[in-house]
Parts: C-alpha cells; sequence; structure tokens
C-alpha cells in the first residue's frame, strides 16, 4: 500500500466470546522477525467483524509486512473489556514483541497491559486509549478537539445553528468517544448556545443496537432536528434507519463514519457530510510505532522521532502521543475518491 505524506495529503476527512487463543490473521514473508515471537506485532480491535478495524489491521498488516515482522489480530466479537483481557493476558505469556490496542476501557485493563509490559510486551494504543501509565504509546488518529469539534460544526451546519442534537455513541465506557462527546458539549455551548444537545445514548458498537437506539431517539424527542454518531457502526446504522423512514431529509445525520459504509447513503440524500481520518493508515502508523518500541529507536518520550514508512517521520508528543493528522469531510462530491 502506497500513501500519501502526510505532509502534502491527509487522507482523512473524518470506529468472538474471547478465547484465550490467538488466531493468526497473517503473517510477514522473511526478514529478521519473521517467526520470532519478539519480532511479532498483535493487533487488538475493540471487537473482530468491525469494518473500521478491519481496515486498520489491513493497514497494520501492509506496515509488518514491510519491515519483515510477523502480523496477529486477535479480538473478541463484543466491545468490551472484560472480552479483551484474555487476548492480553495470551499475547504477554506468548512473549510477542508488541501488542496494539484499541481500548474498552481506560482503566479496567490496566493491570492486564501492566503484566504484559512487565513480561518485555511493549504496548501501542491506537483510536481509543488507557491511561498512559498503562502502556507505552498512543497513536491518536487526530486530535481530540479537532474531531469533536468537526462534528459539532457539521451537524451545525446542516441544521441552520439551532434545535435539539442527540449523540448516539459506542459503549458507555469507551474512553475516545467520551472525551469527544465532552468537548462536543462544551464546543457547542460556546460556539452554537442555540444547538441543544439533549440525550446521549449508546449502541455498543452493534448495528442492531444503533439502530433500535436510533428509532428510540426519534420517538423521545419528536423535534430532534440531527444525530451525532462519532462511531463509524452507529452512524452507518442511523444511516440505515432513516433511509426509509419519515425522517430521511428532516433530521440531520453526521458524525464519523467510512466512504464504503455510508456511500450509498450519501448518494440517496440521507446524509449530507461526515468525516473521518483513513484507518488504514492509522494502523499502519500505529505497527510502525510498535515496531520502533520494539527495535529500540524510541522509548515513548516526548521529542522521540521515529520513520513509518510512506507515512514519513513522527515525532512523539506529550504524554507519549503520535497523532495521525486531523480529519477530513466526505460528501457526495469527494466520496468517490476513496476506497476504505
Amino acid at each position: 500500500m502506497k500513501f500519501n505524506s502526510r505532509r502534502s495529503t491527509v487522507l482523512v476527512a473524518l470506529t468472538l466470546a474471547a478465547s484465550t487463543a490467538l488466531t493468526a490473521c497473517g503473517g510477514g514473508d522473511g526478514g529478521s522477525g519473521s517467526g520470532d515471537s519478539a519480532e511479532t506485532i498483535t493487533f487488538l480491535p475493540k471487537n473482530l467483524g468491525n469494518p473500521y478495524f478491519d481496515a486498520s489491521s489491513t493497514g497494520g498488516e501492509d506496515a509488518v509486512k514491510a519491515f519483515g515482522g510477523t502480523f496477529e489480530e486477535v479480538g473478541p466479537t463484543n466491545a468490551t473489556p472484560d472480552a479483551q483481557v484474555p487476548f492480553i493476558n495470551t499475547a504477554a505469556q506468548q512473549g510477542v514483541g508488541a501488542l496494539v490496542i484499541s481500548a474498552n476501557d481506560p482503566t479496567a485493563l490496566g493491570d492486564a497491559l501492566e503484566e504484559a509490559r512487565d513480561a518485555g510486551v511493549k504496548v501501542v494504543t491506537f483510536d481509543s486509549d488507557v491511561d498512559p501509565e498503562y502502556r507505552d504509546l498512543f497513536v491518536n488518529q487526530a486530535t481530540a478537539e479537532g474531531i469533536a469539534e468537526a462534528q459539532v460544526d457539521l451537524v451545525a451546519e446542516q441544521i441552520g445553528g439551532e434545535g435539539e442534537v442527540a449523540i448516539l455513541s459506542a459503549a458507555a465506557n469507551a474512553t475516545n468517544q467520551n472525551a469527544w462527546i465532552e468537548m462536543m458539549e462544551e464546543y457547542a455551548a460556546s460556539e452554537y448556545p442555540d444547538i441543544d444537545i439533549v440525550e446521549t445514548v449508546y449502541g455498543d458498537d452493534d448495528d442492531q443496537t444503533s439502530f433500535d437506539k436510533t428509532a428510540a431517539l426519534l420517538q423521545s424527542h419528536p423535534d430532534l432536528k440531527g444525530i451525532i454518531s462519532p462511531t463509524t457502526v452507529g452512524i452507518a446504522a442511523a444511516a440505515r434507519y432513516l433511509s426509509t423512514s419519515q425522517y430521511k431529509g428532516q433530521v440531520a445525520l453526521t458524525g464519523l463514519g467510512t466512504p464504503n459504509q455510508m456511500r450509498e447513503y450519501l448518494e440517496d440524500g440521507t446524509v449530507t457530510a461526515f468525516a473521518l481520518w483513513n484507518p488504514e493508515e492509522l494502523g499502519y502508523l500505529a505497527a510502525y510505532a510498535a515496531h520502533a518500541l520494539v527495535e529500540g529507536d524510541i522509548t515513548g518520550e516526548e521529542g522521540d522521532t521515529f520513520e513509518a514508512g510512506d507515512l514519513g517521520e513522527y515525532t512523539v508528543g506529550a504524554d507519549g502521543e503520535v497523532v495521525l493528522g486531523e480529519p477530513t469531510v466526505f460528501t457526495v462530491d469527494n466520496v468517490g475518491d476513496f476506497d476504505f
């Protein structure tokens, strides 16, 4: 996979019962790391079967192949912290080089992650962080402020800057989404005082639950003007509900979605704009960050720099954070330019 440099183009306009056995999803060919657990990079998304994480794992695997390591993807079907713990424990027992995880809770995974690090496993969070004491690096898709403000600006533009808005999130304890929601509420109150965020509901990154929560929101709030869903599963499920309902074209929907999920809803007028970064690039960057830690090129200290293949050089910021780039907006005019 060939990426544009983040300095020239950021390809982002703005997301089974746990088994203790790791399931390999792919492996690198050749190179010094092949077949060596110390060079294995294990990806642990919030849950398997999520198109967003399918894309991030594709990017991660491409990166691992490029630097000659071994790639694995493991994970639960349900996006809960308890479901992720056995996979963390198994990675520690197997002594993999690095664990790249999108956390379902900022603190509940702490003990398991500490044990993994004590066993020599480098821990990189991506997409959704844990408390900094439990990991070596956090690879953030964009600044939290940028993500939050972009979503509020989008819904404000679509509803004329006033009216009732609801939020359809993923899990109630999802670190990244809770941070965004808090910032969305603060930003809306400051910049759009005529917008009233009336309720936040949680679809648990499950399609049917998110679909049902959308229906319930519209029944509970007959004057609802817009919905923000900062999760790729949620926005697609909400769009599916709206597309065949009386609310199509009446209730605005925006948030974070992938072009391939949302293309039909842009084309049929259910949705006019949404945002996201490129999840393949996010996984690619996270894998290179993990590799740099395993190789000892960086320690995760602020100011550390490392090369991330086709994405170029990155610098570690405060609290061990590496930022991919800023979110970008998808509309019917540009969605055809993207395939993920």
